[in-house]
């Protein structure tokens, strides 16, 4: 067992272990993206509970469980046998197993495997238990500062492997007002950037290797992605979490009076004037002025 990480086992216990764990349960546990420190106490007592671990990589889980002084069982879940894979899972829960899942790193089911083992699992009438934990997707939206009260974000995950098709995502996120999460893996970040540079000024935050030691965070624009990359060797190695911010919500101006021009064919002037500032958000004097200009009339 690693020393420092005994401690944190019997912290572990005490802290969770007062909790319901029901048996026939998938409890589906976030690791951490790199820094083993990141797991949560919860996480450290389900995964002492469990009768096994389903994973995506066998090796790299049993590693991971070592390090924290755990011994389980493992199974191998992954992106290749998923569906399959997921009957054994479900027939050790109908027996009265409980069955903890993890992806390799952050949290499964969201860019990694998971989703079908779930579904499967639901299906089967078991139940699934999220141990929520590290994110590269939040990871990277909280450094960022990018996916405030103007939007909040939407997640996109890897864009597509082809050139053809990977230039047309990128031209369909060109007006895109919200942030957006994209992942990428190390082989890729180079394509990736010359695709993303046609979006020019736009900013985007590129997190690598977040929580790891030599983790680097930095917002550039789209245009200077390929040469913030090509400034150092060591960042072309790592995993990669992109923001692409979104851009400015440019105000239509001449929508109030568009909106207002519409009531008022159907209703008094101070009712239209009313309704339409309740649905654009203008201000009323100025729609009033503007209403009276439309009909005709002078201020009373």
């Amino acid at each position: 067992m690693t020393a420092s990480f005994a401690p944190a086992l019997a912290a572990a216990r005490d802290a969770a272990a007062a909790q319901h764990y029901p048996q026939q349960a998938l409890f589906v546990i976030a690791t951490p993206i790199g820094n083993l420190a990141d797991i949560t106490l919860r996480a450290l007592h389900v995964l002492q509970l469990v009768d096994a671990v389903a994973c995506e990589d066998t090796r790299h889980t049993q590693a991971l469980l070592r390090a924290y002084g755990i011994e389980k069982p493992t199974l191998a879940v992954h992106q290749h046998n998923e569906a399959e894979a997921a009957q054994e899972v479900v027939r050790r829960l109908q027996a009265g197993q409980r069955i903890a899942y993890a992806s390799d790193a952050g949290t499964p089911g969201v860019s990694d495997p998971g989703a079908r083992l779930v579904a499967a699992a639901r299906a089967a009438g078991c139940a699934v238990v999220p141990l929520p934990g590290a994110s590269s997707v939040t990871a990277i939206v909280s450094a960022a500062g990018a996916a405030g009260d103007d939007g909040g974000f939407v997640f996109l995950g890897f864009l597509p492997t082809k050139s053809g098709e990977r230039q047309l995502a990128v031209e369909s996120l060109r007006n895109e007002s919200r942030a957006v999460v994209l992942l990428e893996a190390p082989h890729r970040i180079a394509a990736v950037a010359e695709a993303l540079a046609v979006l020019g000024e736009r900013a985007i935050t590129v997190g690598r290797e977040l929580t790891k030691q030599f983790e680097e965070i930095a917002t550039v624009p789209c245009a200077g992605l390929p040469q913030w990359l090509q400034g150092s060797p060591q960042r072309l190695r790592g995993e990669f979490a992109l923001l692409l911010h979104g851009t400015p919500v440019v105000a239509d101006e001449a929508a109030p009076k568009r909106v207002l021009q519409l009531l008022l064919a159907e209703l008094p002037v101070k009712t239209a004037v009313k309704l339409a500032a309740e649905i654009t958000g203008a201000p009323r004097n100025g729609l009033y002025e503007a209403a009276l200009a439309l009909k005709g009339e002078s201020p009373a």
